[in-house]
């Protein structure tokens, strides 16, 4: 029997494959139904990442490239951006958590403040660094190499107007995804992390009952294999006596 480092580590992986599930439905479901023009395919990539740690927040990073690559056939170079974000929650998030059952405390407020300050201060970062990323990307991969576009997006309305300004290309890259990513990053920050709580709330009993289900499951259909191998040997037996 599994013990529980090992069902944790299964019950990690089996989230992290849900999350990059999720993670690009709402990317499709964002763009193309809802139309709005953000990138909100890395909310459970952070949302993983604050419940978990830095290694399952790559790999549900990873999946979530690898899915988009099934979808498109193209290989996204924004995933640096998803890389780039993961490491900076890993590193900036907070290390208390938000106490919503005893906010009346002057304690626990004084601990929550610090929690929103910390998440603003990963929520500004986060935009920033991004916005650079993305539009050195987008630089070096579009206007450089260059590989035409599949698709309009927001921030190419922002360089529209930008550059009548006659800033360089790369500046007006990343100025353009400024006013996008401050809207995204604050989605993708504030709701991974409120998922997260969420995750890890009765952690052990999710654990438990996940990895319950999953071998009880295996479980019953040995049982069911046994019962038919058993019911054949029987009747081979029972032609070998005819």
């Amino acid at each position: 029997m599994l013990n529980m480092s090992a069902k944790r580590f299964l019950v990690i992986s089996l989230l992290c494959v849900i999350a990059a599930v999720i993670n690009r439905f709402l990317s499709l479901f964002a763009v193309f139904e809802l139309k709005i023009p953000l990138f909100i395919d890395t909310i459970f990539t952070a949302a993983v990442t604050f419940s978990f740690g830095l290694i399952p927040g790559l790999v549900t990073a990873f999946l979530t490239w690898v899915l988009g690559f099934i979808g498109t056939h193209e290989p996204s170079p924004f995933i640096i951006c998803s890389i780039a974000e993961v490491f900076l929650i890993w590193l900036l998030k907070p290390e208390a958590r938000l106490k919503l059952n005893r906010a009346n405390d002057d304690i626990v407020l004084a601990e929550n403040l610090g929690v929103l300050a910390r998440l603003m201060l990963l929520y500004i970062s986060a935009s920033v660094i991004v916005s650079v990323l993305g539009g050195l990307v987008d630089y070096f991969y579009f206007t450089v190499l260059p590989i035409s576009k599949a698709h309009i997006s927001a921030e190419d309305v922002y360089k529209a107007g930008i550059q009548q300004n006659l800033f360089p290309v790369p500046i007006m890259n990343i100025l353009s995804r400024i006013p996008v990513n401050l809207v995204d990053r604050f989605i993708v920050i504030f709701g991974g992390y409120f998922i997260s709580l969420f995750i890890s709330l009765n952690m052990e009993k999710k654990v438990s009952l996940l990895t319950q289900l999953i071998f009880s499951h295996r479980k019953e259909k040995k049982v069911k294999n046994a019962k038919i191998s058993k019911t054949y040997s029987e009747d081979a037996a029972e032609a070998e006596t005819w």
